[in-house]
């Protein structure tokens, strides 16, 4: 892979990928200031999500060295040139899609499928203008899907960097910047659930959760989740689920079709398993939609019946970032949390501090969390 051009700047601690299966190191490294079209940005919080578990296992090959993190939330501090809409001070959550503006999928108003996003930022590990901010002892560091969240400071696209309302908890609501925008999103967005529609939710992580609350603001007669963890269960009780499967206790598919015989409209993969995949196609009933949104690891595939697909109608649908515009659907997620009908407090296990990176990373892959968040800067008052 290419190195990206080296850009020296201010220190700022921050957690380090450097080879699958070794744990992440908090190191000083230097962070460059924001060229045009950047921003620069002071972290309170990020959280951690499977998508760096799968960075970390080497399920997903990635440049390295990174600064891994792609979901926070913290205090605009620097501008570069040419960056309108955007003031220092502002609070903002951080998108993992900071999109270009100007390829074809963004003219199409789909910022979600940003060609430079896909192209450049996310395989280069460097920003839209294909070099990185972050550097080490003179040596390139990459970013992390054009956010690096685990560090003190980042600089990002000015696209990246949403703004939101001011009174809004940025230890709470950096979960809007992935679990909770993948989730809802893929309902709202790419499903499009219809009020009164069956719904199942596999995987009860904080994608899940997400999915569940999305299916219940979309109204939703019925919200089945299955996960193997009762905790979990429990938790996407209060968040709107009206059925539970224990997928540990028994097979996931008798389950669902045990609550909807007729099979469902809708379900959701929030794993990202092949056999995840596999049973989301299996519980669907006539005309409905397997959406995938939990992603797998490269290089896999699933199998069904194509016949059965094409005879009952049914679609297999893929949620990428669930389908938003990071611009006009963040600050309506954290407008919904304010108001009450989002709960994103019932998704935190737990928070601990950015030199703690590792056990939290530790904590998820063992399944004792939903989601932690790392305390990095102050809650700005």
């Amino acid at each position: 892979m290419s190195t990206p051009a080296i850009h020296p700047g201010r220190t700022v601690r921050a957690a380090v990928f450097t080879h699958p299966g070794v744990p992440v190191e908090i190191a000083d490294v230097q962070l460059a200031a924001p060229g045009p079209g950047e921003v620069e940005v002071a972290i309170t919080a990020a959280g951690v999500c499977h998508s760096d578990l799968h960075v970390l296992k080497g399920e997903w090959d990635v440049p390295r060295p990174a600064v891994l993190g792609h979901e926070g939330a913290g205090v605009v501090t620097a501008l570069g040139a040419g960056v309108s809409g955007l003031e220092v001070g502002d609070h903002v959550v951080l998108s993992w899609v900071p999109s270009c503006g100007t390829c074809r999928q963004c003219r199409l108003d789909r910022p979600w499928q940003c060609e430079t996003v896909a192209t450049v930022v996310a395989p280069g590990g460097v920003l839209l203008d294909g070099t990185s901010r972050w550097s080490r002892d003179g040596a390139a560091l990459h970013h992390y899907l054009g956010v690096s969240s685990f560090a003190e400071r980042v600089v990002v696209p000015a696209s990246g960097a949403i703004r939101i309302r001011r009174d809004a908890p940025l230890d709470v609501v950096a979960l809007v910047g992935c679990a909770v925008a993948t989730g809802v999103g893929a309902v709202r967005n790419t499903a499009r659930v219809e009020a009164g529609a069956t719904v199942a939710v596999i995987g009860c992580g904080g994608v899940g959760l997400s999915c569940v609350q999305g299916a219940r603001l979309a109204g939703a007669s019925k919200i089945v989740a299955v996960d193997i963890d009762g905790a979990k269960l429990r938790t996407a009780r209060r968040l709107g689920a009206t059925d539970t499967v224990d997928a540990w206790q028994g097979n996931a598919v008798r389950g669902l079709k045990a609550i909807v015989p007729e099979g469902l409209d809708y379900v959701f993969d929030a794993i990202g398993k092949i056999t995840t995949t596999e049973q989301a196609i299996a519980s669907l009933g006539q005309g409905g939609a397997a959406v995938i949104v939990g992603l797998p690891p490269a290089g896999f595939t699933a199998r069904f019946d194509p016949l059965a697909l094409a005879e009952a109608n049914q679609r297999v649908l893929g949620s990428n970032y669930g389908s938003v515009d990071p611009q006009r659907d963040i600050p309506h997620l954290v407008d919904l949390y304010m108001d009450g009908r989002l709960d994103l407090d019932s998704m935190i296990s737990g928070r601990r501090p950015l030199d703690e990176a590792q056990a939290a990373l530790d904590d998820l892959a063992a399944g004792r969390t939903l989601r932690t968040l790392l305390t990095i800067g102050d809650q700005p008052l």
